[in-house]
């Protein structure tokens, strides 16, 4: 499943277009119990519920794809009788309708989930109507396929916490009653995927609220899939295998950065390339050498990075995107748009310095010439905010030309300094 796929069906999770046809949940709690069971035809729910629900169904696809969407592939064993992937074959085509497949799914998902406090399993069943769309995306009234899937949802139970509230039964403000509240999803799952815009039975697409640390054991124990790394669990291996091999905090930052800085051009230009096609960059062993040549890194350590990356990164390299990090790309630009301003600080300061020196040269090129006047035995320069101050008196019956001079203040005669 593409970014498309993905919008085409959170795009209809609202009232107009919505056609989920029923909706079951389990409430567990933290000893793992079930503590009720209950079954809807979602169209006849009030609009408060039906809206509530329908918001955590499309959080379910809310998140970038190959980072907090995950598409899991069955292997061979599970799509046989007995597997997990027939069990949801099973499950869907139900329609939720069989209490003892959905008693089973519920204990399966209880069984394997990791999860310490309350939750709810929300299960929704669908069956879109897929339209035909010619090559320029328009749609046409008449219908490809019935996509039918589950889409499940696992969402904590929390308490709400203590406080103060206006208590309108006694008209006083007192502890407010705690409630316990169902939260966004933590985790959940559509079966099968659509990819292409078409059923995929042999895949599942996960989702992930956090994709550092998702719930593996969801995908092996109860979807029965191998596990993929998330786009952030590949990009802190990456980060991980360069600092091994660095082993020097500061200069690994630097890498680092500059290694972001080549990943980032690789997609940009990969965009400029093809605008229009989704296929992705993958960073292979071989071409991840290239950018740490880049990176001015010794060649020693470079193929020693390359090493580790092809070992950990042997069945499946990721793609190029999936390793980029937007807070150090953010980073990265901001000190460059720094470098640049303290580069043109520095210029402007040389820039004023000139000028200062030229300035100076020019008034001793001036006083030079004024004392080669003749006309003259005493010439004075003084700043203007000094001229109101000059005055001219008799000392000894000789005439004196008086200038105050405050503490601060500097003399220079004919080149020496304060001779005063």
């Amino acid at each position: 499943m593409n970014k498309k796929d993905v919008f085409e069906l959170k795009n209809r999770f609202k009232k107009t277009g919505c056609t989920f046809t029923k909706m079951c949940g389990c409430y567990v709690n933290a000893a793992k119990e079930t503590l009720v069971n209950f079954n809807e035809t979602f169209l006849n729910l009030e609009e408060d519920e039906f809206y509530k629900y329908l918001e955590i169904a499309k959080k379910t696809l809310s998140g970038t794809v190959g980072n907090n969407l995950i598409e899991l592939n069955f292997p061979l064993e599970e799509e046989d009788q007995g597997g997990k992937q027939q069990f949801l074959m099973g499950l869907r085509e139900s329609k939720l309708k069989n209490e003892g497949l959905l008693e089973t799914f519920y204990q399966l998902i209880i069984d394997s989930y990791d999860y310490a406090g309350n939750y709810l399993i929300l299960v929704f069943h669908d069956a879109y109507d897929v339209i035909t769309k010619t090559s320029d995306n328009s749609k046409l009234d008449e219908s490809e396929e019935v996509y039918e899937y589950l889409l499940c949802a696992i969402c904590p139970v929390t308490l709400t916490k203590p406080g103060l509230g206006y208590l309108e039964d006694k008209n006083k403000i007192g502890p407010r009653n705690r409630d316990w509240v169902v939260g966004v999803p933590e985790t959940g799952f559509i079966f099968p995927a659509f990819t292409e815009r078409s059923t995929d039975i042999h895949s599942a697409m996960f989702y992930t609220k956090n994709a550092s640390e998702p719930h593996n054991e969801l995908v092996e124990l109860t979807l029965g899939c191998p596990p993929k790394a998330t786009a952030t669990e590949q990009k802190n291996t990456f980060h991980t295998i360069i600092k091994n091999a660095i082993n020097d905090s500061e200069k690994t930052t630097i890498v680092i950065g500059e290694i972001q800085e080549s990943l980032n051009q690789i997609v940009e230009e990969q965009a400029q390339i093809s605008k229009d096609s989704e296929e992705p960059v993958i960073l292979t062993a071989e071409s991840v050498l290239d950018v740490l040549t880049e990176s001015a890194l010794p060649r020693d350590i470079a193929e020693k990075i390359q090493t580790s990356y092809s070992e950990v990164f042997c069945e499946e390299p990721p793609v190029v995107e999936h390793l980029l990090d937007k807070k150090i790309l953010a980073e990265n630009e901001k000190n460059k748009t720094n470098k640049a301003l303290v580069e043109q600080i520095n210029i402007l300061q040389e820039r004023l310095k000139e000028t200062a020196v030229s300035a100076e040269t020019a008034d001793k090129q001036n006083m030079q010439e004024l004392n080669t006047d003749d006309g003259y035995d005493i010439m004075l320069q003084v700043k203007d905010e000094k001229m109101d101050q000059i005055k001219a008196q008799m000392l000894d019956g000789r005439k004196c030309i008086i200038i105050p001079l405050e503490e601060n203040e500097h003399v220079t005669i004919n080149g020496m300094t304060d001779l005063y």
